[in-house]
């Protein structure tokens, strides 16, 4: 399989954000227009995009979600999108929209038989957020602990037919302080499905830290926000690992 890099296109009242620790009021505005910023990274070489809606991981509303229709329909390659999918609707939803993927968080954490029905439905298309906190799993948009561990999820979700997994240790998102690699490398030692490493990279070396271990990808967004590396480094850096 070969190792891809998503570019994070993360939306919050509209604006294309970049929130610290996933912390809401912590927000970074790179743009007011996600479909442009979306577009731009399309043509810079992105081969899938990761595309959030902030508002509604958090409440469960899709506060977002017609901005994130949008972007699906636009983009010029395949997009990865998530919050606030609750429910099969939102689900079809996405995907009659275009989306490739959808990731499913909260549901998943909160509804293991709906995650499982889904999964039946469209499992090449569901992927399961791990959003974690000290080991322990966080839901609503990173703004509630379940005091759920991630391997326990992962071994529940591994059979029930999703695509795979994006893991990300909340708080080294938007830090630039590097991946969780000792987290990544425990949810890989625990799945033979794919998994897709989010928070913190913040360099080339880091990319390629990633793809070493097996990752199936890298989310990134600061860093490539604010021009650390471009996403064709970013590509030659996980395809040379």
């Amino acid at each position: 399989m070969s190792f891809t890099v998503y570019p994070a296109v993360d939306i919050s009242e509209g604006r294309c954000v970049r929130l610290l620790q996933g912390l809401f009021g912590s927000e970074t505005v790179y743009s007011e227009d996600p479909a442009e910023v979306a577009a731009s990274f399309c043509l810079a070489g992105a081969a899938w995009l990761h595309v959030v809606d902030l508002d509604g991981a958090r409440t469960g509303q899709p506060q977002n979600r017609d901005l994130l229709v949008d972007v699906v329909r636009s983009a010029k390659c395949p997009v990865q999108a998530s919050g606030g999918v609750r429910s099969a609707a939102d689900v079809e939803e996405l995907l009659a929209a275009g989306a490739a993927r959808v990731v499913l968080g909260t549901v998943a954490l909160e509804d293991p038989g709906a995650l499982a029905a889904l999964c039946r439905e469209n499992g090449e298309q569901i992927a399961v957020s791990l959003d974690a906190r000290g080991g322990l799993l966080q839901s609503h948009g990173w703004t509630v602990g379940t005091g759920t561990s991630v391997l326990e999820v992962v071994d529940r979700v591994s059979a029930m037919g999703a695509w795979g997994f994006v893991y990300t240790n909340v708080e080294r998102d938007g830090m630039m302080a590097g991946p969780d690699l000792a987290g990544l490398q425990a949810v890989l030692d625990a799945t033979t499905l794919p998994v897709i490493a989010s928070g913190g990279i913040s360099s080339l070396e880091e990319v390629r830290a990633v793809a070493k271990l097996g990752a199936a990808g890298a989310i990134v967004g600061r860093a490539l926000y604010e021009g650390t590396f471009t996403i064709p480094e970013a590509i030659a850096a996980g395809a040379s690992a």
